[in-house]
């Protein structure tokens, strides 16, 4: 009765503290450290507490309303390219007119390079070993003054073995097994005694999981997703060369655009002058000096969107090439675009994008992987069936007095076939279809990707043609407008035609120039995008990966060496392939400034000279009144030769100051201001 009163009480004892824990489980959590407590909140630390990544340091972008004239940097194509390269840890790509990521690193490669290692370990030996110490005490009834007695074991027990997958799916195994035991109190035939074994066992799949394909396959889609990646690496870096090429281009025709609309608003500004000075002696009425000072209101807006979009075609272009937004140079594209006509052969085009081109690689690679996964699956429809082979050698020794058995005297073996097949494989032939029918749909997509490829080629060879054929013609529609810009602002200032239709003649003549500088650009561009959609873009710049390693643990541990493994693949430097021009790009447009704005520029010469005994300047016309104010000099006659020298091409200053605002309206005649940076 005391015993079982005991027990009672020990049971109402557990309950009682298991009610109390259950109830309030905080609080015991808090009395006992180790128990964890619960997530009752959302607990997250303030963003000072995390790691700090360095900032860049750099001054603040410029912007339409902060530009200040930098020193040049000019940088040719070919440096662009090879810049944008070395900075290509992160992959970036053009996306409108800024550069983004493309979420592919030069690690990604050697990441997933490490699964082949972890397919090949399927097959590394495994070694086990297992040591255990045990005391068990057994009680049992004897007859005696001690109703209740008890028998002690104690022993050891080794049980080692290795074991390994062979390729054909078999697994081998070679195991011993020795049990030392000791019993007490009494008397026992073999006190104490050792069990001792060694075995060899061979289980070899003859159906589901056998074969020396099917057990390769894990290794053959490791090896397959490293060369899906390498090539998806290898198309990245492709685009970036793409958009560096563009970014390029982009730039230049930035600056020519530039300077088109500053020179419409410098001819803006200087109609504005003469009109100014025309209806201050009478000879111009209000209506012409209003039309021309929203005209040169308009030109002065198209100024500051040029500038605007040269700004964002700067920054873009930096930020692929992994510079900061903004440093103390302006970077000037030197190479001048390609003007010659390219013919391409189709067939070859074809050829080279079905080989090359890493998207239609890709599909063939997801194909092959699927045909892989194919055959796995096949597999699994077939019934297990298995050999199974085991021989074992036993042995017996102990102290009785001392017995023991001949090593190998008493032997085990087995000789067995297993077979189970679940009844209707319904699983199985499922996935089996699924596989067949997504091996259906890569090809389907394997031959929609080289369709597509041969369309976008062929819209390439199109654009090529367009563009070339849209310069040549725009070059020509600039000469026509630069003649009639000349014509009409000659009878604009013999006030033979109103400033309308030389407003007309400074827009066609402005537009003429950014015309023919897009047509070329978009001409150059397209020469590189041909080359990347035929997939050769890196090859014919020169341009391969190479495989950089490092050290870390190898297969002998930390006590040991390090052994080398793939690290990343960053690409070469590109080999020099465009032109290297003296000055900036945009001086291959010949940008000479109009008619009229050279002769400025030569009477600003002809001030700083003597000038040569005789009349240089017409006379006011004496039927004309006479102004309260001294009689400014009439411009010179268009028909009037020019002995001014010539200009070599000049280029303002990107990015210029921003222009003089319109109002309010000066007091005096005002002088047509020319850019400093048209005189030599």
């Amino acid at each position: 009765m005391g015993s079982g009163k005991i027990r009672t009480s020990v049971v109402v004892v557990v309950a009682v503290v298991s009610i109390a824990v259950g109830a309030d489980l905080a609080r015991a959590q808090k009395v006992i450290p180790f128990i964890f407590p619960e997530e009752r909140t959302v607990n997250v630390r303030d963003p000072s507490e995390l790691a700090h990544a360095p900032i860049p340091k750099t001054p603040p972008p410029p912007t339409v309303s902060s530009i200040e004239t930098l020193p040049e940097r000019p940088i040719s194509l070919d440096e662009a390219i090879r810049t944008a390269l070395a900075n290509a840890e992160v992959v970036r790509v053009l996306a409108g007119v800024t550069a983004v990521s493309s979420g592919q690193t030069i690690y990604d490669t050697a990441i997933v390079n490490n699964g082949i290692d972890e397919a090949h370990a399927r097959f590394d030996p495994i070694f086990q070993a297992q040591n255990g110490f045990n005391r068990i005490e057994t009680p049992v009834f004897e007859p005696g003054p001690d109703v209740i007695g008890g028998v002690r074991s104690d022993d050891y027990r080794l049980d080692a073995g290795i074991s390994k997958t062979t390729i054909t799916g078999g697994t081998l195994n070679a195991r011993v097994d020795a049990l030392n035991t000791r019993l007490r109190p009494g008397a026992f035939l073999l006190n104490p005694q050792t069990r001792s074994s060694a075995e060899i066992s061979l289980t070899q799949p003859l159906l589901q999981g056998g074969g020396w394909r099917v057990n390769m396959a894990p290794i053959v889609l490791a090896r397959l997703d490293t060369e899906r990646s390498y090539f998806q690496l290898k198309d990245a870096l492709q685009e970036l060369v793409r958009s560096t090429v563009e970014a390029y281009w982009g730039l230049v025709f930035a600056r020519t655009d530039l300077w088109a609309r500053q020179q419409q608003l410098d001819q803006a500004q200087f109609a504005y002058n003469q009109a100014e000075a025309n209806q201050r002696i009478g000879r111009a009425n209000a209506g012409d000096l209003a039309l021309t000072k929203v005209a040169l209101a308009d030109f002065r807006s198209a100024v500051i969107g040029a500038r605007a979009t040269l700004l964002q075609r700067e920054a873009g272009f930096r930020n692929l090439l992994g510079f900061p937004p903004y440093d103390t140079h302006q970077l000037v594209p030197t190479s001048p675009p390609a003007r010659e006509r390219v013919d391409m052969d189709w067939e070859s085009l074809l050829v080279m994008a079905e080989q090359y081109r890493p998207d239609l690689i890709e599909l063939k690679l997801v194909l092959e992987a699927d045909e892989q996964r194919l055959l796995q699956s096949r597999n699994q429809v077939r019934p297990s069936l298995d050999a199974v082979a085991l021989y074992r050698w036993n042995g017996l020794e102990g102290e009785m007095p001392t017995v023991s058995s001949r090593p190998g005297q008493f032997a085990d073996w087995t000789l067995a076939v297993n077979f189970s097949v679940p009844l209707g494989l319904r699983r199985e032939r499922a996935l089996m279809r699924r596989q067949e029918l997504l091996i259906s749909r890569d090809r389907a997509n394997l031959q929609q990707g080289l369709h597509a490829a041969s369309h976008t080629i062929a819209a390439n060879l199109r654009n090529l043609a367009q563009f070339h054929e849209q310069y040549l013609a725009f070059r020509e529609t600039r000469a026509a407008a630069t003649t009639n810009l000349k014509v009409q602002m000659a009878r604009y200032q013999s006030q033979l035609d109103d400033f309308l239709i030389v407003f007309q003649a400074i827009t066609s003549w402005g537009n003429s120039v950014s015309n023919e500088a897009s047509s070329l650009v978009q001409y150059n561009i397209e020469l590189a995008n041909l080359e990347r959609e035929s997939g050769t873009i890196l090859e014919t710049h020169g341009v391969r990966m190479i495989e950089e390693r490092y050290g870390s643990i190898g297969p002998l541990g930390r006590w040991h060496r390090d052994q080398c493994y793939p690290e990343r693949l960053p690409p070469t430097l590109n080999d020099d392939r465009y032109p290297q021009g003296d000055g900036p790009a945009e001086n291959s447009f010949d940008l000479t400034p109009p008619e009229n704005l050279r002769r400025k520029l030569r009477d600003r010469l002809r001030e700083a000279v003597p000038p040569a005994p005789g009349p240089t300047r017409q006379p006011v016309p004496p039927e004309r009144p006479p102004a309260p104010r001294p009689t400014p000099p009439a411009l010179p006659s268009p028909a009037e030769p020019s002995s001014a020298p010539p200009l070599s091409a000049p280029v303002p200053a990107v990015p210029r100051p921003a222009p003089a605002p319109v109002s309010p309206l000066p007091t005096t005649v005002p002088e047509v201001l020319v850019p400093e940076v048209y005189v030599e």
